[in-house]
């Protein structure tokens, strides 16, 4: 009889769970579902929409990152030591300097150019002119190079600078659509989807001008900290090449096929043609 009660007890209990178990059953799977599909909707989420979510200042600090990448490549590969004094000109070049073919090292600087051999050429070529000159010579040239350095990593300044600007002013134009939906709407109207995509613009515009930003100032001070050390080694192999040099020897000679410009005045020039003429006339 307990048998019979008990199962009479709980058969309401299992026509119930039979019939509300595929109910959750369907729920779970529902569940299931709905989180494959939000997880398909934020991983639907590309560059290219976020570049439209951020609106147009986006495409400006695009053509910015790109720059920035192509920028610091460039200025660290032009920067290596292997580019700057590659190990075979330096070895070469002591090795004609301590053999005393000066003119043998103008010829391999001009056929094998890279920045030392740059230097040195337009080292050797001020030779006869004295010391001061040679120096001078080495020094323009050394300023020259670090000039155009100077340049290319100014860029990176300017684009970590001008970043954040940029994304400020897709913070305003956000911010300007976001407050043209609520007077539009109100706070309880329907634009409550333009409201969001226009605070969506406002954050990803501000993030992606400082996303340029840090990177851009911290290749700009590394870069300008590497060139700074590159130019000084520079300055050192230049400077054991021509210590001691017997600068005197070189006096009326020239080295190198440059092109001298600096004539004898006309004045000078005139004032020696005339005595040479006046004993021409007596003897006739």
């Amino acid at each position: 009889m307990k048998l019979r009660k008990l199962a009479h007890s709980l058969l309401p209990m299992l026509v119930i769970g039979a019939v509300l178990a595929p109910t959750f059953l369907y729920a779970q799977e529902a569940a299931e579902a709905a989180a494959e599909t939000a997880a398909e909707t934020v991983s639907e989420d590309s560059f290219l929409d976020t570049l439209k979510q951020g609106g147009w200042v986006m495409w400006f600090l695009l053509a910015a990152s790109i720059a920035l990448v192509w920028l610091t490549v460039d200025c660290f590969m032009r920067s290596m030591i292997k580019r700057m004094f590659p190990p075979a000109h330096v070895d070469q070049i002591r090795t004609l300097f301590q053999n005393g073919d000066y003119r043998g090292a103008y010829e391999y600087c001009k056929a094998n150019p890279s920045t030392f051999t740059d230097v040195v050429r337009m080292g050797v070529v001020f030779l006869p002119d004295g010391k001061n000159m040679t120096e001078e010579a080495i020094f323009s040239e050394i300023s020259r190079i670090k000039a155009g350095f100077d340049a290319r990593i100014s860029y990176l300044s300017v684009i970590g600078v001008c970043g954040p600007m940029i994304g400020l002013l897709g913070t305003v134009t956000g911010m300007k659509g976001a407050f043209g939906a609520l007077g539009k709407e109100g706070v309880g109207g329907g634009g409550a989807g333009e409201l969001a995509a226009h605070i969506g613009e406002v954050l990803v515009a501000t993030a992606s001008g400082i996303a340029v930003s840090i990177p851009a100032f911290f290749f700009f001070y590394m870069l300008r900290n590497r060139i700074a050390t590159v130019i000084h080694d520079l300055q050192e192999v230049i400077t054991g090449l021509f210590r001691k040099m017997p600068y005197e020897k070189f006096e009326g000679y020239q080295i190198g096929d440059e092109e001298i410009y600096a004539g004898m005045p006309n004045w000078v020039a005139d004032e020696e043609a005339a005595p040479a003429e006046q004993p021409a006339e007596q003897q006739a």
